[in-house]
């Protein structure tokens, strides 16, 4: 199996599991090795009180990129540590993309960062994501 076949078959498993991020509204544009792309179009039921994406909405967002990259070897992974930097809102009708990828992965920790886009390519937030494989996998190969 090429680490392609493997982050896909690692993105299904996963996803057929996340109701959190599905019930967000979260989508999955692309999954690689260490690497994953999702996006979501912030709604009305997404803000605060302010009127602009609730910065939980954007940690999910990041966090959900975060869990496909880190999972994407077919390798039981949860996180151990995130932190994040919301730099700008978001609003309703934007669509906000987040793009996970691998920084390092040595033995069972990983570190990842995850910028999160609005359409027009302005950063909303920058989250670092640190990773820890458990026992098990997503798919029996």
């Amino acid at each position: 199996m090429t680490p392609e076949d493997r982050a896909q078959k690692s993105s299904q498993a996963l996803w057929e599991g996340d109701t959190a991020s599905k019930w967000l509204g979260i989508t999955i544009e692309e999954v690689r090795e260490g690497r994953s792309v999702l996006s979501l179009t912030v709604q009305p039921h997404h803000c605060n009180g302010h009127g602009i994406c609730h910065g939980g909405i954007t940690f999910s967002l990041a966090d959900s990129a975060f869990a496909f990259a880190c999972n994407s070897r077919n390798q039981a992974t949860v996180a151990q540590h995130n932190a994040i930097t919301f730099v700008a809102p978001g609003h309703v009708g934007d669509t906000l993309t987040a793009t996970a990828h691998e920084v390092s992965l040595t033995g069972r920790s990983g570190i990842y960062d995850i910028r999160v886009t609005n359409q027009d390519g302005k950063t909303i937030a920058e989250m670092r994501g640190m990773s820890r494989a458990i026992k098990g996998q997503l798919f029996t190969e």
